[in-house]
């Protein structure tokens, strides 16, 4: 990075953010790593290793606990990075839950909550930095949508729907914010190995392998580079755009 930045990853402490947000630390921006309390403390802890990991590796990075879902509770957090690590200039909307069922299945509980992370996360997170985004006139909006978003899977009607407003947020909220150099973009991977892939059930993974064409899944590492390409100033004229990384599972 040309500047030094401050990047808030949401859903920081593991898989894809936890990737995220070292390798954003090791091209020279100051992490914020977000992390949702848990009974057990274990989001915690992996929030902290992730901090300890970029520290030693020579990056800065700080721990912040705040619910996606609800909008005070990211107002109070990104509060508290801006008195303790300045504006935020990167954001990575990273944050998200599973709670697949079929429709007939699904309570309306595990339909509302996976909206509320998934998508009204993101706008509460991009509504709490946008105005400073706008005003210095420069910014970086990442927002992780998936290929459930593009074709829906059997049993993540939540979620697919989620993932697709994340698409149609992206373009609009780039409409609005291009003028000011503040790029909005969406990455839509496949499936990525990460701990809640590898819950997938193995006759349930050798069907999806089989209708990759690159014959494998993804690895966190990999949809990390491209969110720091996309961070980046080399990205600086590609903005409303949704970046498929599946291995040539889903060719729009």
């Amino acid at each position: 990075m040309s500047k030094k930045r401050c990047a808030l990853v949401t859903g920081g402490s593991r898989g894809i953010g936890r990737a995220i947000a070292v390798f954003l630390a090791r091209d020279g921006a100051d992490i914020a790593v977000n992390y949702v309390s848990d009974n057990d403390g274990s989001n915690l802890k992996d929030a902290n290793e992730v901090a300890s990991i970029i520290k030693e590796e020579g990056g800065s990075a700080s721990v912040f606990e705040a619910d996606v879902s609800r909008f005070e509770s990211v107002a109070a957090m990104v509060e508290t990075i801006k008195k303790k690590m300045g504006e935020i200039d990167i954001l990575v909307n990273n944050a998200a839950i599973l709670a697949d069922r079929t429709l007939k299945k699904m309570s309306e509980d595990e339909w509302r909550s996976v909206i509320e992370v998934n998508l009204t996360g993101i706008f509460n997170c991009s509504r709490a930095v946008i105005e400073s985004m706008m005003e210095k006139g420069w910014g970086r909006i990442i927002n992780m949508s998936s290929i459930s978003g593009q074709t829906g899977f059997r049993g993540q009607a939540n979620y697919a729907a989620a993932k697709a407003g994340v698409i149609g947020f992206t373009k609009s909220l780039a409409r609005e914010t291009a003028s000011k150099s503040i790029t909005v973009n969406a990455i839509a991977p496949g499936i990525v190995e990460t701990d809640m892939a590898r819950q997938i059930p193995e006759d349930v993974r050798a069907d999806f392998l089989k209708q990759i064409p690159m014959g494998r899944f993804a690895s966190p590492e990999e949809v990390a580079e491209l969110a720091c390409f996309l961070a980046s100033d080399k990205a600086g004229y590609i903005t409303g755009q949704t970046i498929h990384i599946n291995g040539g599972w889903f060719m729009q």
